[in-house]
């Protein structure tokens, strides 16, 4: 068997040295993005796709989001989504982090608990919203519309591309039952 020269096999091994920590390069943390106009950020979004989550393995469906603007400043949230057996509804409430433009918020469905829900992709004209939190283990597309046009939901999984997340984890919403179903009182 052939062995390489000294001169050789020393560089080899400085070349894997040096270039070995730019393998393995650490992605760089979730953004969210630089403000979000609350205002017009209320009303209703529709789930385009989402990261599979416990807390919503029993929808089917027609999935949406409701935000509203409270007269404290926080914000109500309804999620809703048809199951097997009809409709499923959550009401909860949000708040921003200060000193994130309102683009970061805590959510909780109930207490304690709580969660972060940064807003990391947005259209200029709010037809769509990336979702995720800092460790990208949630992750929601979300379009004021049903569907989103090819291009538009293109844009939305490249700014989630952006910021590491892996866009083939996520499961695609179907709709078609929820244009006009009013929400359930809470």
């Amino acid at each position: 068997m052939n062995q390489l020269p000294r001169p050789l096999a020393a560089a080899c091994a400085v070349a894997l040295l040096v270039l070995a920590p730019l393998a393995v390069a650490e992605t760089p943390p979730v953004a969210s993005v630089e403000r979000v106009d609350l205002t017009r950020y209320a009303g209703r979004w529709h789930e385009i796709a989402a990261f599979p989550m416990f807390f919503q393995r029993q929808c089917v469906g027609d999935t949406t989001a409701d935000y509203a603007l409270r007269p404290d400043g926080e914000v109500t949230v309804v999620n809703r989504c048809r199951t097997d057996s009809g409709f499923d509804q959550a009401t909860g409430r949000a708040w921003a982090v200060a000193g994130t433009g309102d683009a970061q918020l805590k959510v909780s469905f109930f207490w304690p608990f709580r969660s972060d829900y940064w807003i990391i992709g947005l259209d200029e004209n709010y037809r769509w919203a990336v979702v995720g939190n800092p460790n990208r283990k949630y992750l929601w597309i979300l379009a004021r519309t049903p569907e989103l046009p090819a291009d538009q939901l293109e844009r939305a999984l490249q700014a989630a591309r952006a910021q590491g997340y892996d866009v083939t984890q996520l499961k695609y919403t179907p709709h078609g039952e929820t244009r006009d179903i009013p929400l359930s009182p809470s």
